[in-house]
């Protein structure tokens, strides 16, 4: 007979960890105790020294399904001479490091139970077991227990409670467990009036979106706006109260046998759809639903994944629903109440509230199955707030990010949390909640601002940058943009020594001598930075930040020094006046940037082939010149120079104007354009490769969430024997910044490469 101590981390409380520790230890004829911790899960036992040893093996290979295990810890212990085996409650001696569930799908065998008429929580909205329901968004504090939830409003009848105190339930230890007796509602909001009772609020809901309305309906991380997807009536007037003019809806379905009929799923997409993160899932369209995503091959679906949205399919609501997040355009989702009631007035036509108060806005997160395997496009609801990586660090570090797609990284002990999507810092609504989401965290896990070193972007005029001179840090350090785009790829395999000729293409990012970079290469690894090797040779661009909105605007300062320009006012071209007057800002020097973006660098050539107006989303311009790209199969190369270390776009430029001119059809020149930017990029990587005994190469930046582009560039480095890196966990936009910002902080020895502020 011996004993063990068992410390186990990871995403291991919420999850029904304890009761399957409980079961196996019982099975295994084992005494001791199981609780939870600051930093997961204390097992103690004792018993036969082989049952141990089994018992041990099973915690790792018999894992409940929401659990992940990221260590497990065995040590010798002192008997304690108890005679069963316990579940104890939770205490907390330290600040918390322990991993938090995200938010999970309703599970099978809960689903069942919603539609059995003779189940107690038959058609109830908030059913739930420790295999699923809601973590993230309704946690208040650790360690993870019902009184420190927003569930603690409501105390549980006698049927909830036994199965929350019963190891061998499903519900043991479940926090957010409720039933139609003790627990919240539904109720419909319509002008004055309320419509009280779950079944009957729901089938209100779903009367009204038969109808042609837009219902703004709670759900686990915020409202959505809803209407039926069929109808092209319902889209567009949602399209006008919400003023979004052309960027696409993502839409909900029941199943996958619905999901199969609006898009192509290979088994890669339909796992991810059907996971527990129930993310929207791009994949390419079967069918057009009018006004739903214009522009664009692909459609953005998802699952249902709260039992509310099953009552809403069950009740008759249309089978294909625009789900989209409420809030006027650009701000970011509505989740309190009060809130929303005020943001989203005369955006709805009713509201349809739960009462379950959501602690924190997240967002439905966006991901595909790409050439890399799943790709997160948008971390958020059912990732988020997840370890994505650990760091070589034991200081505590927060990363503010970027201030487009803005997310946070919190290192604790190690571990790297990323934050929900929080949107584009420039909007109030978006910066009041990325201050909300630092200060949530900071208090989650007990820090003070003083302890940290707060890590951001070095453009000086971000509002992140000048959010963290007012934060009281310990120590502050600036991280270039592309720098940290890289670094995102490499701390999600932690490798931290490894050198590689990293490709940083994006829209915008302030580069170390004072100008926007966007078309970088590099050379280096994590540990002793990464030196600017190669770039897109510098252009001019009027307006600054307004040119990333008129593509036109782009073109006046890419094409500034091309001789010989036809007439772009008239006929194919028909530039409007904004170019004239952008052209006046170049040649003048006035309000005139230096960049080498490559993202400009597609807009540019959006305008010439026909996108002359303004963009109505970011990256709009570049999605066309993608779609149009993917229509034709004309792939032979224009010129693209190399002089003194840049890749020089002119001649490329100059022939597509040609061939413009010329009456060549736009579909093939976007092909063609694809095709020169791939082979500059990987002929440039090969050199550099070969020039430094490097045979890995990082591809990051929101450039690369262009599919096409991305496809094309991996075949042709791994034809060429090199192994091709990308993001996967976090996104390879902006949304990635904050987690390279804390890599590069943590892992990169040389103080040239990150920039000191305190």
């Amino acid at each position: 007979m011996t004993a063990r101590l068992i410390r186990v981390r990871g995403v291991v409380q919420g999850v029904g960890f304890r009761p399957f520790v409980y079961r196996l230890a019982s099975a295994h004829e084992l005494r001791g105790w199981v609780l939870n911790q600051e930093d997961g899960v204390e097992i103690h036992v004792e018993g036969d020294t082989g049952a141990i040893e089994r018992f041990v093996r099973a915690l790792r290979d018999q894992t409940p399904p929401a659990a992940v295990l990221a260590s497990i810890d065995v040590s010798q212990d002192t008997a304690a001479n108890v005679a069963a085996f316990e579940i104890r409650e939770s205490h907390r001696a330290a600040a918390p490091t322990v991993r938090i569930s995200p938010d999970l799908a309703v599970c099978d065998a809960c689903l069942a139970e919603l539609f059995d008429p003779n189940d107690a929580r038959f058609r109830y909205p908030y059913i739930n077991c420790t295999n699923c329901g809601p973590r993230y968004s309704i946690i208040e504090s650790l360690p993870y227990d019902r009184a420190r939830t927003t569930m603690a409003h409501w105390k549980m009848d006698a049927l909830c409670a036994r199965q929350y105190n019963d190891p061998l339930d499903r519900r043991f230890h479940a926090q957010p467990v409720a039933c139609p007796v003790c627990g919240p509602h539904y109720f419909l909001e319509r002008g004055g009036e309320i419509v009280s009772g779950d079944i009957a609020s729901i089938s209100a809901a779903a009367d009204l979106l038969r109808v042609g309305g837009i219902v703004a309906v709670k759900g686990i991380g915020g409202y959505h706006l809803s209407c039926d997807a069929r109808s092209a009536a319902a889209v567009q007037e949602l399209r006008q109260r919400k003023f979004r003019k052309e960027k696409p809806f993502a839409v909900m379905v029941r199943d996958l046998e619905m999901a199969r009929e609006l898009v192509d799923l290979s088994p890669e997409e339909e796992k991810l759809m059907g996971s527990t993160a129930r993310p929207i899932v791009l994949a390419s369209a079967k069918t057009e639903l009018a006004g739903v995503a214009p522009g664009t091959h692909e459609l953005g679906v998802m699952l249902a994944y709260t039992p509310m949205h099953y009552l809403l399919f069950a009740a008759g609501a249309p089978a294909v629903l625009v789900m989209t997040s409420a809030n006027r355009s650009s701000e970011p989702i509505a989740y309190g109440d009060e809130e929303a009631r005020e943001r989203l007035a005369g955006l709805e036509d009713a509201f349809l509230i739960g009462e379950r108060p959501i602690a924190r806005r997240v967002d439905d997160s966006v991901a595909r199955a790409g050439e890399f395997g799943p790709m997160i496009l948008r971390r958020s609801r059912g990732y988020a707030p997840g370890v994505v990586t650990t760091l070589p660090t034991r200081k505590p570090i927060l990363a503010l990010g970027a201030d487009l797609k803005n997310t946070i990284t919190l290192v604790v002990d190690g571990q790297a949390f990323v934050s929900q999507h929080i949107g584009d810092l420039d909007h109030y609504e978006a910066f009041a909640a990325f201050k909300e989401t630092i200060r949530d965290l900071l208090e989650m896990y007990s820090l003070d601002p003083a302890e940290l070193t707060v890590v951001h972007d070095l453009h000086p005029e971000y509002v992140s940058t000048l959010y963290a001179e007012e934060l009281r840090a310990c120590k502050r350090i600036a991280v270039q943009h592309h720098r940290a785009h890289l670094g995102s790829v490499l701390a999600e395999r932690q490798a931290w020594d490894r050198r590689v000729v990293g490709v940083s293409f994006d829209g915008t990012g302030y580069g170390d001598d004072g100008t926007i970079w966007g078309g970088e290469f590099f050379v280096g690894s994590m540990r002793e930075g990464f030196e600017r090797a190669v770039h897109l040779r510098p252009a001019l661009l009027p307006g600054g930040d307004s040119a990333a909105r008129f593509p036109v605007q782009c073109a006046a300062g890419y094409l500034h020094e091309i001789v010989d320009l036809p007439n772009l006012r008239a006929k194919p071209f028909h530039f409007p006046d904004r170019y004239a007057s952008a052209k006046r800002l170049v040649e003048s020097r006035l309000r005139t940037f230096a960049t080498s973006s490559m993202g400009r660098l597609f807009d540019t050539v959006a305008a010439v082939l026909g996108f002359t107006g303004e963009i109505s989303f970011e990256g709009q311009a570049a999605i066309w010149v993608e779609q149009l790209a993917r229509k034709s199969s004309a792939t032979e190369p224009y010129a693209f120079a190399v002089c003194d270390e840049q890749l020089d776009f002119r001649p490329l430029l100059k022939e597509v104007i040609e061939c413009r001119a010329h009456g060549q059809n736009i579909e093939d020149i976007a092909r063609q354009f694809h095709t020169t930017v791939v082979v500059a990029l990987c002929d440039t990587v090969e050199k550099l490769c070969n020039r430094n005994s490097i045979d890995l190469a990082i591809l990051s930046g929101g450039v690369f969430q262009n599919q096409l582009l991305l496809q094309d560039a991996h075949k042709r480095l791994q034809d060429g024997g090199l192994e091709v890196w990308t993001n996967s966990a976090v996104p390879a936009n902006d949304g990635g910044i904050s987690l390279g910002q804390a890599a590069v902080c943590s892992a990169t020895r040389l103080s040239d490469r990150v920039h000191t502020c305190k």
